[in-house]
Formats: structure tokens, sequence, C-alpha cells
């Protein structure tokens, strides 16, 4: 009952005050789908974006700051308000962003002088032999490396070690990157670390060194955070690819780690697999332990080459089995994560022993099979948002007495973009949506009888005719950026959740409210709908939606009637998908919405209206997309 009431107070002040660091014991909280993480000490006293500190000072900052950091600062001495001096760091960083597309080639372009550059950049600051004395573990791969990096950081929190994790991308702000003792940086620490690199780097860009570009500066804001917070172990998530990684300045790691292998980011690492796994196969070092889950064949015969080459012994880790995690649940969802879990444990076990910590902490005790309970307690608390997340929308589980006044949404989010993560993200979705189906309105809402039900595609309907009928959608909320292939992508996620019997009613096309231009905090303004968005991307993701659900070309005429009729009525969430009938003036499968805070709105007064309803709402293809959809919620 104490810990019920201290969750509700604790997410009370979530939803007042924003994303709150708060101390209570070490324990864990689960909230509508949100996790509460109690740390053992925090870096920060204050309340993220609610307690206004006046009088912090950040020296060398310009008194026309926004947007002048391609000027030199000035030295000078300015008191800024802390959200104020936050969203000014925003602006510094957008200026550092240099692609056109998000997904353009400048970033691996010239790598080696990039290579060259990062360590420039290091030595300005004074990092060079302190980045040497960081004892990190090193992790690259195509997918479940933040997976694995979470798990890693968990497990050594869990051993008593102060812990250091930098991954990418933020799904909400940045600070998210930068994870001390598992807790985000605060906002005080993040704006002391960011002005003291800035303005040293600001000092010294010459002709044939710029300032950094986002990523790079970004990296570089990692090493200089870990090491002044003197972090005991340093987890580190390669951006792209690794061999030219601006993460591969690190030259000698404790240990590290490869996760699977597949085809993404081609057009910067390579049109095969074997091109890709020597990319990633470039993290592996002279002398250091390498470990790797299992791969396809022409993956594995790359990253084996480059071990001999280096003669280092590779292990290939199997997945963790149900037996050896003696009854522990994994804290990240879907089957894949036995093999994360699995490449953390190996990684883990090589940093304690690489350390010295091995002996000291278990004396052997576990040296074969058998997981510490450490170990244990970390893979059951490693978090990380936007992989295979369940939200329930807190501003819809209401209920009034007795009788359920609204009905029921909740959100499953993966961030899946590539053919193979799509894939992990339709088995992870099929499964959790059916082990939900259960957590029925009937449960909450003792004058609905739990009569037998009759499945469609779908939704489910009461055959009981004496009480309103349980509805169930499900319904996919996706975009993803023009580099990838939805022609891919959809029918990979349409036929492997059919595989399973689950199958979507509608599917609604937005586009993100994220740009690549800028980089914007939890608390930047959020536009509801932005006039003249040009929505052809999503138009065009919605004809190959329809050719999968018809099997057959839908006409360019038909796009131009759904784009003019705006939102649907909300009778397009109950119409039967199997035919598209022009005189609707939309397609009864499919919408186009013009924003996502418009989509979200529109769920929400779907089931306002109909407290019978229940709406399952898988939002993937784009980590952009997910950060957007948790950033909405949470307000």
């Amino acid at each position: 009952m104490v810990q019920e009431l201290l969750s509700k107070n604790l997410y009370l002040c979530q939803e007042i005050m924003g994303h709150a660091q708060i101390s209570v014991k070490k324990d864990h909280f689960f909230l509508s789908g949100f996790t509460w993480m109690a740390s053992r000490s925090l870096s920060c006293s204050h309340i993220d974006g609610v307690k206004k500190l006046k009088g912090l000072r950040y020296r060398n900052l310009s008194s026309q700051i926004v947007g002048k950091f391609s000027q030199n600062t000035q030295d000078i001495s300015q008191d800024f308000e802390l959200p104020f001096a936050y969203e000014t760091a925003m602006e510094a960083l957008s200026t550092l962003i240099t692609q056109k597309k998000r997904n353009g080639t400048s970033a691996v372009n010239g790598q080696n002088q990039k290579l060259d550059r990062m360590l420039r950049y290091i030595k300005i600051l004074g990092l060079e032999e302190k980045i040497a004395g960081l004892k990190i573990i090193h992790v690259a791969g195509t997918k479940g490396k933040g997976s694995t990096c979470a798990f890693c950081e968990a497990i050594l929190r869990e051993c008593g070690f102060r812990t250091g994790l930098f991954t990418s991308p933020h799904l909400i702000d940045v600070r998210e990157r930068y994870r001390l003792d598992g807790m985000d940086i605060c906002q005080e620490n993040f704006l002391q670390y960011f002005w003291d690199c800035w303005n040293q780097l600001k000092a010294n860009i010459s002709e044939d060194l710029p300032m950094p570009p986002l990523f790079q500066f970004l990296t570089v804001l990692a090493f200089k955070i870990f090491v002044s917070e003197k972090v005991d172990v340093a987890i580190i998530e390669v951006g792209l690819g690794g061999k030219l990684d601006s993460t591969n300045v690190i030259k000698e790691p404790i240990v590290c780690g490869i996760t699977s292998l597949g085809m993404d980011h081609m057009e910067t690492l390579g049109d095969t697999l074997g091109q890709i796994a020597s990319h990633k196969a470039g993290i592996l070092k002279p002398q250091i332990p390498g470990f790797s889950v299992p791969q396809l064949s022409e993956a594995m015969e790359v990253l084996q080459e480059r071990a001999n080459e280096l003669m280092i012994p590779l292990e290939v880790v199997a997945p963790l089995t149900l037996e050896k995690l003696n009854g522990t649940r994994l804290s990240l969802s879907g089957d894949h994560q036995l093999s994360n879990a699995a490449l953390a444990v190996s990684l883990c076990k090589s940093w304690l022993r690489g350390t010295g910590n091995w002996k000291r902490l278990f004396e052997d005790a576990y040296e074969e099979d058998g997981l510490p309970e450490q170990f244990l307690r970390g893979l059951s608390a490693a978090r990380l948002s936007g992989r295979a997340q369940i939200v329930v929308d807190p501003l819809i589980n209401a209920s009034g007495g007795n009788k359920r006044v609204s009905g029921d949404l909740t959100f499953y989010l993966d961030g899946a973009h590539s053919p193979e993560s799509t894939y992990a993200c339709a088995r992870w979705f099929s499964a959790a949506a059916v082990e939900r189906k259960d957590l029925s309105l009937s449960s909450v809402s003792p004058g609905v009888e739990t009569t037998e039900t009759a499945w469609t595609k779908g939704y489910i309907k009461h055959c009981h005719n004496k009480e309103p009928d349980e509805i169930l959608k499900r319904i996919l909320l996706f975009n993803c950026m023009d580099a990838r292939d939805p022609q891919i992508l959809l029918p990979k996620l349409v036929d492997t959740c059919a595989s399973s019997g689950i199958y979507f009613s509608k599917a609604i096309f937005v586009p993100s409210i994220s740009v690549h231009t800028k980089v914007t905090s939890a608390t930047s303004t959020i536009p509801s709908y932005v006039p003249g968005k040009d929505l052809s991307w999503q138009f065009n993701i919605q004809r190959i939606w329809e050719r999968i659900i018809h099997g057959k070309d839908v006409l360019d005429q038909d796009l131009k009637i759904n784009a003019s009729a705006g939102l649907p009525p909300r009778e397009f969430l109950y119409k039967e998908a199997s035919r598209y009938c022009p005189e609707d003036r939309y397609f009864a499968s499919s919408a186009v919405f013009p924003s996502l805070p418009l989509t979200i709105n529109w769920l929400r007064d779907c089931v306002r209206e109909n407290p019978s309803l229940r709406l399952q709402v898988l939002v993937t293809g784009s980590l952009h997309l997910v950060g957007d959809v948790l950033k909405l919620l949470r307000r």
C-alpha cells in the first residue's frame, strides 16, 4: 500500500513537473509504461524544466548568443535562468548539423581525416591521457547494440561500480545520451561540461580544424563527462559503422562486443553483409578480448578474419536460456533480447576479469555457467526507451466510480527501421498484444460481462447481446525516413504479424515532428499543425500499404482525393478494410494525417467517446517517430 501511494505521488510529480530525478530508495516503479528508477546518488538535486535556478553562471557566453554561434564567443560572464540556458545550448548544437539530409553521406566522407580531427579535438580539451584511463566497454552492431549497452550498464551498476553510458540517438532530450549511475545527466552538469567543451574548441578553430559536426561533438562531450565524473566504467555505443566511427578514437578498451549484423546504412557502409561486417569489425583491437553474437556466415567470416589478423580470440556467445536466467525476466522485451543479454553478460564478465574485480567480487563461484545475483538484478532492471516499450496513455486510462468513462489507449513503441529489426518488432508486438488482450475493459467495469468472445481481424466482439460490445482495434502508426524502403519494411511487418494471427484494422501514416536540422529538448515547443507541410512521402507509403492490403496498385487520383479529405471522421475507425469505396473520400484501411499531435488527439477522442473501445497502437518505422510520440505522451 505504501509503495502504491508513493508510486502515485511520483507519477503526479512527473505529470506536473516533467521528468523528475527523485531519490527514494533503490527500487523500481512501473507507472503507465514509464519506468521510474531511483539512483544511489543523484548528480543534481533540481527538478528539470521546473525549478528555475537563477544566478547560474556560465563563463564566456556571448551576450547575443542565440543565432550567433558561428562567431567567436566573447570572454564575459552572464547570468541565465536554467531553461533559457539549456535551450541556448540546443541552438548551439543545431549549428553543428552539417548534413543536408539526415542519412546523407557527408558523415563518413573523409573518414580518416575525421578520426584525425577527433584526436585533435580531444587534445585541445586535454583529454588524451585521461581517456586512456577510462575502463571502456565498446559495442558495435546493426541491431541490439543499445540494448546490450543498457544491460551492461545495469549489471555493473548492480555490482557496485559508478557507471557512465553513452548511447544514440536520443528520443526526447539530448541528455538521454549520457547516463551516470543509470540516470540521465542533469541540466546543470550538462551545461557546465557543454560550455567548457564548446568554448575551448571555439577558441582553437582554424581553416583546417572547424568546429566538429554534431555527433563528433557529442562524442567528445561524452569523454569529457565520463572523465570529469570519474566513472569506474564507460560503456560506449558506436554511432555508425565502427572502423571510422567517431567513437573509435578509443585505443585500448577493456573489451569489445559486436551485436547482430544486418543490412542497414548501406549508403555509407556498403551494400553487402561482408562490407558492413568489415566496418563493425574495425572496433576490435590487438590484445583486447572480442565477443560476438551468432552471425550469418558472410558476416562471421569477416569478423573472424579480422580477429585472426589481430591474433585475438573472438568468442561467439549463445543466447541466454530461461534455465540460466533462473526465473528472472529480462526488463527489455522480445526474444531477441536473450541474445543481447547474453552478449552483455560475457562483456561484463570479461570487464570484471580484465579490471581484476571478478575474483574480488565472486571468488570464481560463478566461473562456469551460473549468473551472480547482481547480474540477474541488472538484467531485470536495464531500461532503454523506444525499444519494445508499452505505454498506456495516462490521460485516457480513467474510470468514473464503477462505470468506465472512456475506452483504453495503449501504445506499443519500437523504433525498428531495418528488415531484421522490423521482423523482431513484429514478433514482439504479436506476443505482447495477445498477452494484454486479457486486460479487457470488463476487468475494470463490473457491468461488462466476461462472456466468450469471437475474434476477427483486428477486433473482438462479445457474443453476449445484453451488454455493450467490447471492441479491440489494432492500429499501425508508421513513418520512416526516405533512406529506408517501406516496400521491404511494411510487407515484413504485415506478414510476420499475420503468421501469429495478428492483423491491423487501420494504418495511419504521419510526418515526424523532429527534423534533422535542429536539436530540440523535452520542453521545446511542439506545433499542433504546420500548414503546407509536404506529405508526399507519407502518401507514397500509403500507396504501398494499400497495395499490400488489396493486392493491386491504387491510382494517384485516389491519393489526391485522400489529400483533400483532411482528418477522417471517427467512423473511419470502424469501417471494414476489405475494400475501398471512392465515395467514402478516404481509404477504408489507411489514412494520412497531417501531423502527429492531431493524430494523438484524434485517437484520444475516439476512445473518449466510446468506453467499450480498446486501441492497441503499434508505433514503428523510426526512432524519431517513437521519440516524438513519447514526448507528446509525457506532456
